[in-house]
Formats: C-alpha cells, sequence, structure tokens
C-alpha cells in the first residue's frame, strides 16, 4: 500500500490475449485440405491480401491480496546470515494444478525432520529461512515484492538461496542447476544421496536459467543458487524461457511421475545436505576458481574469433590466477574452527559471499539474466549476452550493441578480478600485523 508500481521494471507493457487453437484456425483461414491428423501444420496467413482483426477484450483489472509464508530457524554462531530456501503455493486458493505441490511437500518434509534436531537440542550455525511464495505464476509477484521491501538486509545478509520449484516435472533425469560457486557442493551432494545410479547420472551440474522465484535472488542481489528437479529429457533439451505459457496436452499427475514419492525423497536429500552444509560449515562451502574456469570456458566456443578481444581474455586469466591464490592452501587452511580466529572466519565469509556480485549487469537483452554467468539453455556454453549481441550485429549491421555487449563482460571480469585482489590483500594484512 502507498507505493507507486506502474513505473515497476519487473512489469510489462506487452498485454497478451491468449486464444483457443480452433479460432486461431478461423482467423488465418487455413484450408481444409492441408489439416492432417498425424502431424502439425504451422498456421500461416493468407499469402494474397491483408486481414483485420479485431478482438474486443473485457477484463477488469482488480487488486488482489498474494500472501507468502515465511518462517525461520535462528543460528547459533552467525545468526544474521540466512540460507533461503524457497517453494510456491497456489495464490488463489483453487486446486486444479498440481506444479505446486511437490515444492510443498517436500520443504514441509524438510521442516519437519529438522524440528527433530531441535527438539534434540540441535540449531544451526546460520539462520535457516523458510519461504513460501505466493503469485509466482504471475511473475514471481510474492518472492519479488518481499525481496523489495527488504532488499537492504538482504544484500548483507543473504548467503545462497535453494530453490524448489517444480521439483518433479518428469521422472527420467535429476536436472542439477547452481551457481558456479555452488557447483563442485551439488555435485558431491549429488553422489553422496543417489540411490538410483540410472536416474541420477555422474556431475552433470550447470548454470542456467531457472524458472521461479529463485529470479530476484539471482538477478538483483547476486546470490548463489541451486536447484535440484526431476525431469524429463525431451522437456531439459528445450529452453525454459516460455515455459511458462505452454500448455501440455496431458499434465501428468504426482502419482503418476512418483507413485512411491522416491523422487520427491531423493529431492528432499538433496536440498537438505546442501542446505545444512552451507548452515554449518565453519567457511562457506563456495568456490572462487569455480568461477573463473566457468569464465573461460564462456569465452569459448564458435564466437570467440569474431568478438572477443585479447584484453578479455587477458582479464579472464587474471581472474583465474588471483581465483588460485584465494584457493590456495594458505588461504584454506584446514575446515577447523579451532585452527581459525573467530575474526578471520568472519572476514574470509564475507569475501566468499559476495563472489557472484559482480556479474550483475546493468541491462540484459529481453529473456537473458542479468547475471551473466548463467546461460539460456543446455545447448550453449557461452556468455548469452554476447550471442545475443552478435545475432543483433549480423541483422542490423551494426557493431554497436556489440561494442556494448564486450563492455559489460569485461568490466564484469575485471570487478571480479579487482574483488578477489582486494580479499588477498586484506588477509596479507591481517597476517602481516599479527606476525
Amino acid at each position: 500500500d502507498g507505493s507507486y508500481r506502474q513505473n515497476r521494471l519487473n512489469l510489462t507493457t506487452l498485454l497478451v490475449q491468449p486464444i483457443s487453437a480452433v479460432l486461431a484456425k478461423k482467423l488465418v483461414s487455413l484450408p481444409e485440405d492441408t489439416v492432417q491428423k498425424d502431424r502439425c501444420i504451422p498456421l500461416q496467413m493468407p499469402a494474397t491480401g491483408k486481414k483485420i482483426i479485431s478482438l474486443n477484450i473485457q477484463s477488469v483489472t482488480t487488486y488482489k491480496a498474494i500472501s507468502n509464508v515465511i518462517g525461520y530457524l535462528k543460528g547459533t554462531l552467525f545468526p544474521d546470515r540466512y540460507i533461503i530456501i524457497g517453494s510456491h503455493h497456489n495464490s488463489l486458493n483453487t486446486y486444479g494444478g498440481q506444479e505446486w505441490a511437490s515444492s510443498t511437500a517436500i520443504i514441509t518434509a524438510f521442516i519437519q525432520a529438522l524440528m527433530l534436531k531441535v527438539k534434540r537440542g540441535w540449531r544451526p550455525d546460520r539462520t535457516i529461512v523458510f519461504c513460501s511464495w505466493g503469485g509466482t505464476s504471475f511473475g514471481n509477484i510474492g518472492s519479488y515484492e518481499w525481496a523489495e521491501d527488504l532488499k537492504r538486509v538482504l544484500q548483507r545478509n543473504v548467503v545462497a538461496y535453494v530453490s524448489l520449484h517444480n521439483p518433479v516435472r518428469g521422472n527420467s533425469t535429476l536436472h542439477p542447476v547452481a551457481s558456479p560457486s555452488l557447483q563442485q557442493l551439488a555435485a558431491e551432494s549429488q553422489s553422496f544421496n543417489c540411490v538410483e545410479k540410472a536416474k541420477c547420472p555422474g556431475s552433470n551440474v550447470s548454470s542456467v536459467q531457472i524458472q521461479g522465484d529463485s529470479d530476484y535472488f539471482i538477478n538483483h542481489l547476486g546470490v548463489p543458487a541451486t536447484q535440484f528437479s526431476y525431469e524429463d529429457i525431451r522437456t531439459s533439451e528445450n529452453s525454459s524461457f516460455l515455459s511458462e505459457a505452454l500448455f501440455p496436452v496431458h499434465t501428468t499427475k504426482t502419482e503418476e511421475l512418483d507413485p512411491s514419492f522416491s523422487l520427491h525423497e531423493t529431492i528432499a536429500k538433496l536440498t537438505g545436505q546442501v542446505t545444512l552444509q552451507i548452515a554449518n560449515e565453519p567457511v562457506l562451502p563456495f568456490n572462487a576458481l569455480d568461477i573463473a574456469l566457468e569464465v573461460q570456458n564462456n569465452l569459448k566456443g564458435n564466437f570467440c574469433d569474431e568478438v572477443v578481444v585479447p584484453q578479455l581474455l587477458a582479464v579472464a586469466s587474471r581472474l583465474r590466477d588471483t581465483a588460485e591464490l584465494f584457493q590456495s592452501d594458505e588461504m584454506r587452511p584446514a575446515n577447523d574452527p579451532k585452527e581459525r580466529p573467530p575474526i578471520r572466519v568472519r572476514m574470509l565469509n564475507d569475501v566468499l559471499q559476495s563472489l557472484e556480485k559482480s556479474f550483475l549487469v546493468h541491462r540484459a537483452p529481453p529473456g537473458l539474466y542479468r547475471n551473466i554467468l548463467y546461460r539460456l539453455d543446455e545447448r550453449t556454453s557461452q556468455f548469452s549476452v554476447l550471442l545475443e549481441a552478435l545475432e543483433h550485429c549480423k541483422l542490423h549491421q551494426s557493431n554497436e550493441t556489440i561494442q556494448a555487449a564486450l563492455s559489460e563482460v569485461l568490466n564484469s571480469i575485471n570487478s571480479a578480478q579487482v574483488y578477489f585482489k582486494a580479499g588477498l590483500d586484506v588477509f596479507e594484512t591481517a597476517l602481516a600485523g599479527k606476525k
């Protein structure tokens, strides 16, 4: 209440009215003899003449209350550092869809398991925040508004976001997604917990754009994020950019996808192990070198010879050198609190917590993440912003867009290198003072 929402950047000016395929067929006057029942025929406007189509839309704009359910388990050693676990629920009090049921079931089971430990006197070192978001299907409204209200606190305190958005959407393939700094932790958790080896391949963790309420935390706060989900191979190979607009012919019920709930149990164990490791390890289990390696991998590919300037490769190489020093034995001794002064642990965690914030660009092309460490889909292994700019360059015969994208990527990599170097300088100064 009281906020002027119309100028919010996340609101679209593109209004879309869904229509049926039957109506579309009438509008484009598709001849009956071209329709074949055994395959799809692309609908096309008639080659001759123009047709004016008028839609009379009688929608009524109203305000609806959207509720989030937030709970937390306060940490003992670092209560001001938060690990957020996010699921979502149906906002309109209707139970026609089931895509939210899996996430609700898993987060509820995880909370129940933790409460059994709490009753025996256990507490996490860092605070765990449980969030069930409302308004997800309308553009992640619940998570966006909640995070906007608490933005300053969250920027300072959130260390990771663990997503449970639609975790069982198929039953053939386990599909782990993680920020570069969390990929190693996600891979290790996957190998420890996987019972059905056929459905749990080796370390196949990737950083691709994921759906749901993790968007704000990844793209506005630069928070490391991870998500485990089961998918069908055929759907995981496709881009999920327009997934919310697709209407499958047959929506598989949860009872058919996972009758014994073994897949749900696996997701709960994976999510739980990752969450507890981040919450309890004295030093955050984030990997700086993996970020540098991801950056170098994103500069390889078909577009390298055309757009990647030597300066970009040189900065990426310096980033890797600095990250290797940061991950060295001198910087990361045995993970034993007794070997580390508490102030040194806190300083190191503060540096690790903000590793990925350097890669938030001011503006990203439509459909692409502001966090450039995430790729659009599994088929690409390069920076999406550079690929998009290259396509624009070919289409418009202008290199202005490609230069702007190169500048964004160069500044991000350079910023990360400076950040790592500043962290090293702080620790070297502290060690010199101690000696």
